[in-house]
């Protein structure tokens, strides 16, 4: 795996040289290429010179920056961006360390592994993912990559550095229009079947981080291609319209789960039978003793009354 960026994390006086390598894969990722309908030729996205209006190779383009609205394009050459007397072309510093809590999930962008990048690294690069850990914090910093400066996340994960791009606050958007108008009111007990509900659910399976859409997708086109219908395999029907009774939906889908996961609901009526007849069981004993305690509580006050008669 080639490095795509080497630069230097900056912790207090340590320098830690390290080399970053991609940590995702967007290759095994589904993708569609452009077509004409009327004929499945491919339709490609030419680079075209805006004046004089031919195709351009790849070697012949480079990068531009707008100032402004207007059409002024200005051109910037690797000199000039490698001459931005910006600290962060090189070094990430650390700015900061904080719980991984406070970071806002809509901030995470793409992530990359730390390699160290020389051997003299690997004892700073030990000592602050160790420090990280037990601290239970992650770093903030910031770091230029591919032409733009950009906030950076730190932390440990299995003994190596991690680290995350974040976008800028300002490029959060505002929730304004998302919200409901008005807020709708929710009962505590159908709270409490959420949170059955929520109980109810099992932990992920392989099955379940597996590319479905893939490997279907992949089926349909080998069906077309050998003239034949697709096969999928027979899934359970999943309900769809609107939920009417909330209540029952919950309670409803509790069952469905345990039944997912070969919860036998027989077997727990069965259970409940049994308690029931047991607890018919224990009446019946208590019926019994109360119904020969009165008895025996008869018979001493017949044989009391009988005795004083002798006398």
């Amino acid at each position: 795996m080639r490095p795509t960026a080497k630069f230097s994390i900056s912790f207090g006086l340590v320098t830690i040289p390290v080399a970053a390598y991609n940590a995702t894969d967007t290759s095994a990722s589904v993708s569609f290429v452009r077509i004409h309908t009327a004929d499945g030729g491919r339709v490609r996205n030419q680079p075209v010179c805006s004046l004089e209006g031919v195709e351009i190779t790849p070697d012949e383009i480079g990068r531009g920056y707008k100032p402004g609205d207007g059409d002024t394009v200005v051109p910037l050459s690797d000199e000039d961006l490698d001459a931005l007397p910006l600290p962060t072309a090189k070094t990430l510093t650390i700015l900061a360390f904080v719980a991984g809590g406070d970071i806002d999930p809509l901030q995470m962008g793409k992530g990359y592994y730390l390699g160290i990048d020389s051997p003299a690294a690997a004892k700073p690069y030990v000592l602050l993912r160790e420090a990280m850990e037990r601290h239970q914090r992650v770093g903030l910093g910031k770091i230029a990559l591919h032409g733009r400066e950009t906030l950076a996340m730190i932390r440990p994960m299995e003994g190596a550095l991690v680290m995350q791009v974040l976008l800028w606050p300002h490029q959060i958007r505002s929730m304004d229009g998302v919200l409901p108008e008005r807020q709708a009111e929710v009962a505590r007990n159908e709270v409490s079947a959420a949170e059955a509900l929520m109980d109810s659910f099992g932990e992920l399976s392989e099955d379940d981080l597996h590319d479905h859409y893939r490997e279907s997708l992949e089926e349909i086109v080998a069906a077309k291609l050998a003239h034949r219908e697709p096969e999928f395999p027979a899934g359970e029907e999943q309900p769809a319209g609107e939920v009417m009774d909330l209540m029952a939906a919950l309670q409803d889908s509790v069952r469905a789960a345990k039944r997912s996961r070969g919860e036998d609901e027989e077997a727990g009526s069965g259970r409940t039978a049994k308690k029931s007849t047991a607890k018919k069981s224990t009446a019946k004993k208590s019926t019994a003793t109360k119904a020969a305690a009165k008895k025996q509580t008869a018979a001493k006050k017949t044989a009391g009354r009988g005795g004083r008669r002798a006398g």
